[in-house]
């Protein structure tokens, strides 16, 4: 039986992430903030630590400098853990002068490092997912069934098949079908698989996989054109290898949409929130900070998830998440939001005329996300437009009704951003 040190992570740094622009327009799809003082990248890396699974590569292309910069600051083992995570960017080679093509080939690209690491198996993660497994587990169902390759699934409502790759499982759990991305119904009902539960009557793939290195490479390397594994890799192992599916009923979400990811953070800041960051067991990592504790003056909040260094005077506040070093002036009221915070402070004199970093006096910000080091002139009225709204007005983005202002952009006061 291998053990875990035989295992290889593998983390996808992803594409272009145009789904979540403008959140992607100066930073990796992994580097974006999430739950106010961690990176999407958090989640898998600290997933793989606390599963005793200490060789993590992450495969970086577009806007990496941010991904970069945060995990060699944060993740660094001692000169006696034999543990790493390094980072495989997209390069030019005497075989291929091209970008990653997709989730598959950026694998591929990367087999040479993968055979120097004598990984007995390998473990394909996605940077943009918030969940937390047990990869240990998932190892040893792979192990114990003798798979070439697993495929981790969950059973998703009939509103998500479009969006994921749709399998079925035989009974003895090995997958007998798979499609990715059906959006035609007749072809979804052919892969019902749970027709008992018709809340949630599909299953869908996690886009985590386990491979045996030996496949991984032959599955790569005999199909160069199979450049993604949901659409292409998977698929075709099925008609040659044992792929199994491992199930994983626990809470999961894709953060790759602006709508998403907006949820998926405000959930975080209810009491009720199925994902809790409040975990000692399964801590999620991130880089250490040294920051003073925030500072909360004559101000009312509820349901907010407040990070580290804020400042909040004579304000309201109610289901936000409020991200690190964040300051929000007398008089604002703040609601539905994502507050992403700021990278550094204002120096006490500032530049004369200047908007002040944060949220300015008298601001209402409803239904928003405020990107990191946003400057919002005081007076400001931001208010979130109808479901399905797309704008984009340069200093700040609608998408799907809700309001984004970019990294670094400056809102002048008394700017309203609101439906007519």
């Amino acid at each position: 039986m291998p053990n875990l040190d035989d295992v290889l992570a593998i983390i996808l740094g992803g594409g272009r992430g145009a789904r979540l622009h403008p959140l992607t327009k100066l930073r990796a799809k992994p580097a974006v903030p999430v739950a106010g003082k961690y990176r999407l990248i958090d989640i898998p890396i600290s997933n793989c630590i606390n599963s005793r699974i200490y060789r993590i590569a992450v495969l970086t292309q577009f806007h990496s400098v941010s991904l970069n910069r945060h995990i060699t600051r944060t993740y660094q083992f001692d000169n006696f853990h034999t543990g790493w995570v390094q980072i495989l960017a997209a390069e030019q080679t005497l075989q291929s002068d091209d970008w990653y093509q997709g989730t598959a080939d950026a694998v591929r690209k990367q087999i040479r490092e993968i055979v120097a690491s004598d990984a007995s198996h390998v473990l394909i993660l996605a940077g943009d997912h918030l969940y937390r497994m047990d990869y240990a587990a998932l190892t040893k169902f792979h192990w114990d069934n003798n798979a070439d390759v697993t495929v981790a699934v969950q059973p998703v409502p009939k509103q998500e098949a479009s969006r994921l790759g749709i399998l079925k499982v035989s009974e003895d759990g090995r997958i007998a079908a798979f499609v990715e991305k059906p959006k035609d119904p007749a072809v979804q009902n052919q892969f019902i698989s749970r027709p008992d539960d018709p809340e949630r009557p599909f299953l869908g793939s996690m886009g985590i996989y386990v491979f045996k290195t030996s496949v991984l490479i032959d599955l790569l390397t005999n199909f160069p054109d199979h450049d993604d594994f949901g659409k292409d890799v998977i698929p075709n192992a099925l008609r040659s290898h044992v792929v199994y599916g491992y199930n994983f009923d626990d809470y999961w979400r894709d953060i790759g949409t602006i709508r998403s990811f907006y949820e998926t953070n405000l959930e975080l800041a209810s009491a009720n929130s199925e994902f809790s960051f409040f975990d000692p067991e399964s801590p999620i990592y991130t880089n250490p900070r040294i920051l003073p504790g925030s500072s909360v003056q004559d101000s009312k909040l509820k349901d907010v998830l407040l990070s580290e260094g804020c400042r909040i005077v004579k304000s309201e506040v109610s289901n936000c998440v409020v991200g690190l070093r964040s300051h929000i002036g007398p008089g604002a009221k703040v609601k539905d939001s994502v507050v992403m915070g700021a990278d550094f402070y204002d120096s006490p004199s500032g530049r004369q005329g200047e908007v002040p970093l944060g949220i300015g006096a008298k601001c209402v910000i409803e239904g928003a996300i405020l990107d990191k080091n946003v400057r919002i002139g005081e007076g400001t009225v931001i208010k979130p437009f109808p479901r399905g709204t797309e704008i984009d007005a340069g200093t700040w983005v609608v998408q799907d009704g809700i309001v984004v202002i970019p990294k670094d952009t400056t809102i002048l006061p008394n700017t309203r951003i609101a439906p007519e």
